[in-house]
């Protein structure tokens, strides 16, 4: 939910009647005096603070490693534990009204500008305390037991290369156990009031949850950091590590099968044969809660619903145009699957001609990039593949690099098949999961001096407007790029920002239109091309992450309505590289906070 204090973006105001209006970045009166600005500042400062650590604590796994925060590597956490989760909301809450006692008049901008973050991150997180989500602790998609299966490599965002290190990972691995117990307990409650993961969800998971086991110890997945362990670490360190490794998986192995076990035995019968969040106690309203907290603004799901719509049919247009181009002369409908089937577009044989073609791609963007942008982060991207555990079910994605230089920003290919790889989406996977996309945003968060809680702020949802909407963005300026010259690689581009459009008509018929599963997937193959087993596996992560799949689009036509505003309004002062450094410059922000941002450079321009 939006606190009050916020304005209704561009984007929201086409589609409601009375957008409200404000600047959260207004400038103190000009009689403050560094004295009356101090001790709100010094309270600013310890509440900001102890939320990071707090919000850390609660799920230093999926939040604080995932966002390169990685003084919590040694804890798995008890989020889903119903009386953790009441005690977290009850310091929220107590923050909230320990924030409200700041005077705001009395801060510079810059703390002006954290006051509203925070406030922002409090309600969000305190919107969705009244919907059980605790009762939902596994998917397919994401989970905890899978996570630490794929940190095991090492190579992610929990590095394995000191003794401290494995020292905390073992720790994870010791947590596990417990944590299966009190999901499972979650669960056999979650079945009492009716709140259950779809049956094709739980048929997924399954598969995955018994991956996990292993018939001795020094099989499994969680022992095998053991089997590389670097050279330099010394002979007892290497004895009490592999001794304490295999007693950790010993204990895990057997919550492993309980957890199996209780999947197929009481979960999956019980699993619901219903697809959407709204077929669930309060679950129209637990929807909207989703939206809101994804794109930032009071959206209905009917209004998501006909701007998808609306988005498909222009796009659509657009790739008609190409089809003479690329050699089709067929009907415009069956164009996306003839691409999807042409070999000529698939020239790869192995793994590492794919990772060879993003790296040369990678350095043809870095190329460009001086021209828009003159904020850049030092840290590098790294372009690796998917581990294998996770590659039949993921989608290609990003990493944060720590803030402790422990490991670089890693952009993660899903490769299946080398031989099945398309090029004519990798320039836009390049430029949203990697350069100028994701890496440019995380990366610079972590050279900024910012509160931790705007440092590692790039995995929660709440934010994915900015953060999914900024790297969407990103993949347009493959056209300013001359990258698109290529119509094969234009093509790619829209047919992914026309994946974002039909997410936004998928997401919103499942969940609050009455759509089923198969609905949705037929949708996806006839609009998109794409096979049945690629939208079955789009369909399935939307299922189980309501709303996050709008962030996208929302975000990224809110930015390129401001950066068409301030072209309008600017005329010849008009500024890429001052425009990006005025989205990227503050960190992550909410939509209304960065429609404030942008208006007040603008006025300053002029």
């Amino acid at each position: 939910m939006l606190p009050h204090r916020f304005a209704i973006p561009v984007l929201a105001a086409s589609l409601l009647a009375s957008p409200l209006t404000f600047s959260p970045a207004q400038a103190a009166p000009a009689n403050t005096t560094a004295q009356q600005a101090g001790p709100a500042q010094r309270q600013l400062a310890l509440l900001a603070k102890e939320f990071h650590v707090a919000r850390a604590r609660f799920d230093p796994l999926l939040f604080a490693t995932a966002n390169g925060d990685s003084r919590y590597n040694d804890q798995i956490g008890m989020a889903i534990s119903p009386a953790v989760r009441e005690k977290q909301f009850s310091v929220y809450r107590h923050m909230q009204a320990r924030l409200a006692g700041i005077p705001r008049a009395t801060l510079a901008a810059p703390d002006q500008i954290t006051l509203d973050l925070l406030a922002y991150e409090l309600d969000a997180a305190l919107a969705l305390a009244p919907f059980p989500e605790h009762l939902l602790p596994l998917n397919h998609f994401d989970n905890i037991p899978s996570t630490l299966a794929n940190y095991a490599g090492g190579t992610g965002s929990q590095p394995l290369g000191t003794v401290k290190q494995y020292q905390d990972y073992l720790s994870r691995v010791r947590q596990l156990a417990p944590w299966i117990d009190q999901a499972i307990a979650n669960m056999r409650e979650g079945i009492k009031q009716g709140v259950v993961q779809p049956k094709t969800i739980t048929q997924a998971m399954l598969p995955q949850m018994a991956a996990l086991r292993s018939a001795t110890a020094d099989s499994s997945v969680y022992y095998s950091p053991i089997k590389r362990m670097p050279a330099t670490f010394g002979t007892k360190d290497k004895a009490r590590l592999a001794r304490d490794y295999r007693a950790a998986v010993d204990q895990l192995n057997p919550a492993l099968e309980r957890l199996v076990r209780f999947l197929e035995s009481e979960y999956l019968p019980a699993s619901r044969d219903s697809t959407g969040w709204s077929a669930l106690p309060n679950g129209a309203k637990w929807y909207q809660a989703r939206i809101s907290d994804s794109t930032n603004l009071p959206l209905t799901p009917q209004a998501v619903h006909e701007l998808g719509l609306k988005e498909v049919a222009r796009i659509s247009g657009q790739m008609q145009g190409l089809m003479g181009k690329l050699g089709y002369e067929g009907p415009a409908q069956a164009f996306p699957q003839w691409v999807r089937d042409q070999k000529q577009f698939k020239p790869f044989t192995t793994e590492a001609e794919v990772l060879d073609a993003y790296r040369k791609l990678y350095d043809t963007v870095q190329t460009k990039l001086p021209a828009y942008f003159s904020l850049v982060p030092k840290s590098k991207l790294v372009v690796d593949l998917e581990p294998e555990l996770t590659r039949a079910t993921a989608s290609d994605h990003y990493t944060p690099p720590a803030a402790d230089g422990s490991h670089p920003g890693v952009f993660w290919a899903v490769v299946n098949d080398p031989k099945d790889y398309s090029r004519t989406g990798m320039a836009s996977l390049l430029l949203h999961e990697g350069v100028p996309g994701h890496h440019f945003h995380a990366a610079l968060l972590k050279e900024m001096p910012l509160p931790d809680f705007r440092m590692f702020s790039t995995e929660n949802q709440n934010n994915a407007a900015y953060t999914e909407g900024w790297a969407l963005y990103a993949e347009t300026l493959g056209k300013d790029f001359g990258l698109y010259d290529d119509p094969v690689s234009y093509y790619g581009h829209l047919n992914a920002e026309m994946l974002r459009a039909v997410r936004l008509v998928v997401d919103t018929g499942m969940h609050a239109l009455g759509w089923s599963r198969e609905k949705a997937i037929a949708y996806m193959v006839e609009t998109l091309g794409v096979s049945e087993a690629r939208a079955k596996n789009q369909v399935e992560r939307y299922m189980v992450w309501p709303a996050q799949a709008l962030s996208y689009k929302i975000g990224s036509l809110q930015i390129l309505a401001l950066r068409d505003k301030a072209q309008r309004e600017l005329g010849g002062k008009f500024s890429y590289p001052a425009f990006h450094a005025v989205i990227l410059g503050d960190g992550t922000l909410p939509l209304p906070i960065l429609e404030a941002r942008v208006n007040e450079w603008i006025a300053r321009s002029k």
